[in-house]
């Protein structure tokens, strides 16, 4: 074996699909490319670059409660954008959506926006370090 794999999907599991899909087509203005039921849960997904992101909705949810980074578990999925530009022109873009976020906070290894999903999942638009 050389390296270790790349990753080819991400899966969110979301309180609805009704609320959370259509407000993922608006943040990747794109349309899915699988919207099926396959028992235990029903999962939309898209493709974002290489990689899918799915949306899962089970049909037997486990107990109520809201995401939280600082549980084991998912802290947050990170979209690359080419520069520190980009995150200023994303900013101003989900302003206009309505989508509340934090400040661009730059540091030594790359600048993050953060923001949240319908269901609190923690998001992130990082740019690589300006050389």
């Amino acid at each position: 074996m050389s390296e270790f794999p790349g990753i080819t999907h991400v899966a969110l599991t979301v309180d609805d699909l009704a609320v959370s899909v259509p407000w993922y087509r608006a943040l990747l203005d794109c349309e899915p490319v699988l919207d099926e039921d396959t028992g235990p849960f029903h999962h939309t997904v898209f493709l974002v670059g290489g990689t899918l992101l799915g949306l899962h909705q089970h049909h037997e949810p486990a107990a109520t409660g809201r995401f939280d980074e600082r549980r084991p578990g998912l802290d947050h999925v990170a979209f690359g954008v080419a520069g520190r530009d980009e995150l200023e022109k994303w900013a101003r873009r989900l302003d206009e959506m309505g989508i509340a976020h934090g400040e661009i906070v730059d540091a030594h290894y790359g600048s993050g926006l953060s923001f949240r999903d319908p269901d609190d999942i923690a998001l992130e638009l990082f740019a690589p370090p300006s050389s």
